[in-house]
């Protein structure tokens, strides 16, 4: 069934509000920026976006706090509880990634309630837990302790399309997280852009039978150019939240942008709260910083069949490249995609989301190059195969699985072995230390965190050049330039390269 573009909702529908999630400061900037905004390049344009409507401010996932710490030099915590107070209106949104919160290791359950008690005392009022595998008993850890602590809890459910992703699969995992976790919604994570109007048209019914009076939002990305139709169709079914960032910032890898999905959204009889005004004071700003850092702005993406097949986040997709061509193995990329679709089949179709898409294509490069299927296995993949992350919604491939037991590291136990109690440990060994410095501390255990301190307090300034500056900046970098002569009127402004 196509989609007509001029159908209008039904008259229960028509007029009824879309929540609008932004993603500007955290997935948004990570899919075009590598997450490398600054807490100085949020801070002028934050007054601003607390006014522009918005539900919620998707802001911190554990990848900002890495970043944060190893690259930005910044205390996440101290980025955090600043940019509560400059956000009074709007609700900060923070994630848990199940057990591992960062990295492939799995953590214990202490180290889990304290993520979610530290993130909710530094002025996150809401939290998506997700888990690759589905394992509600992973994700409960973590919804439980946010709904004890007053929090809005939700369930974040990543969209895969394989064998065993099924809207049966899908709506099972819900109830489940409705009945074990009194959630307070779901959140459909198409972190793949792997959406399409046919699957949403029965995804969205499926899980609304089993949510109740409980929300359901949409996430999704731009790199097949399919999300901002998907957000209309699932608009029309009765999603309640779509996720998406302002205009520079959006497309490609990134979520649809709030200018076009609001103009969409009304265009076919629904209402936003967003102020226009607010959003595209928001973009210039961003478009400028853009300029300044030299940072890229969302451009539309090709359509590209094969994407379904491999599913590789489209980020992703471009630093492997890059590594390859590094390693002089770029006219094997095709290949290892290849490997990549063979490999999920055979381990039980796991997502290609952090940590499983590092793991997958880890795996894909070795095979490969190596030239023999898992003659070399990386810890992970036999961890993952063995049920060590979670369990997993298939049997793996018999013959895949007895040559990753055979290759892989005879360390690694045959059967998942119970964590024990980590935070007892780490505050014996740092006494006098905060437990939001415990937790950076259990997460970056190298010199990191000792860096991050010794640069000093966050810096929250920063100033745009004007747009004569940068253009004076950008001439006078070039080399071939020797003489430069600006005029407006009679004032005049030479340069000679010396």
């Amino acid at each position: 069934m196509a989609l007509d573009p001029l159908a209008t909702p039904g008259s229960s529908d028509r007029g009824r509000r879309i929540g609008i999630i932004d993603t500007t400061l955290r997935d948004a900037q990570q899919c075009l920026w590598t997450t490398r905004m600054t807490a100085g390049m949020m801070a002028p344009i934050a007054p601003t976006m607390d006014r522009a409507g918005y539900d919620q401010i998707d802001f911190m996932a554990p990848v900002q706090f890495d970043v944060c710490v190893r690259y930005l030099r910044e205390d996440p915590w101290e980025k955090a509880r600043f940019f509560r107070q400059q956000f009074q209106r709007t609700p900060l949104r923070g994630y848990c990634r199940s057990k591992s919160l960062l990295g492939f290791a799995m953590v214990p359950d202490d180290i889990v309630e304290l993520w979610i008690e530290r993130l909710c005392a530094n002025g996150f009022s809401v939290v998506g837990t997700l888990d690759a595998l589905f394992d509600v008993d992973n994700m409960v850890v973590s919804l439980r302790r946010a709904k004890a602590l007053g929090m809005r809890a939700i369930g974040a459910l990543v969209f895969c399309e394989s064998e065993v992703h099924t809207d049966e699969l899908y709506a099972q995992t819900a109830k489940a997280l409705v009945e074990r976790a009194d959630i307070d919604g779901i959140m459909i994570k198409d972190s793949g852009a792997l959406l399409t109007q046919d699957r949403i048209r029965t995804l969205v019914p499926a899980l609304k039978a089993v949510l109740g009076h409980r929300s359901l939002e949409l996430h999704s990305h731009c790199n097949t150019g399919l999300a901002p139709v998907v957000y209309l169709e699932a608009a029309r079914l009765g999603i309640d939240q779509l996720h998406t960032a302002v205009a520079p910032l959006a497309g490609g890898p990134a979520q649809p942008s709030a200018q076009q999905t609001r103009h969409n959204l009304e265009q076919i009889g629904f209402a936003t709260d967003l102020d226009m005004q607010a959003i595209e004071e928001i973009s210039e700003y961003i478009r400028n910083v853009a300029a300044q850092e030299g940072f890229p702005l969302g451009a539309a993406m090709d359509y590209d069949v094969f994407h379904y097949k491999h599913q590789m986040p489209g980020g992703m997709l471009a630093n492997w490249r890059f590594q390859l061509r590094q390693a002089g193995l770029e006219d094997r990329f095709d290949e290892i995609l290849e490997e990549i679709v063979r490999i999920r089949r055979e381990l039980a179709w796991p997502i290609m989301v952090t940590p499983f898409s590092q793991i997958i294509a880890v795996q894909a490069m070795l095979n490969v190059v190596g030239g023999e299927r898992y003659a070399s296995v990386p810890d992970e993949v036999k961890m993952y195969a063995l049920g060590h992350f979670g369990k997993l919604l298939a049997p793996v491939d018999p013959d895949a699985l007895d040559r990753i037991v055979a290759n892989g590291a005879s360390s690694i136990p045959l059967a998942p072995v119970p964590l024990e109690p980590a935070l007892p440990q780490l505050r014996r060994k740092y006494p006098n230390a905060s437990d939001d410095e415990h937790l950076l501390r259990f997460m970056f255990p190298g010199n990191d965190v000792e860096e991050m301190i010794a640069a000093g307090p966050l810096r929250t300034e920063y100033s745009l050049n004007q747009p004569i500056e940068r253009l004076l900046k950008g001439l006078g970098s070039q080399k071939r330039l020797t003489h430069l002569s600006v005029s407006k009127g009679r004032d005049r402004i030479s340069y000679t390269r010396g």
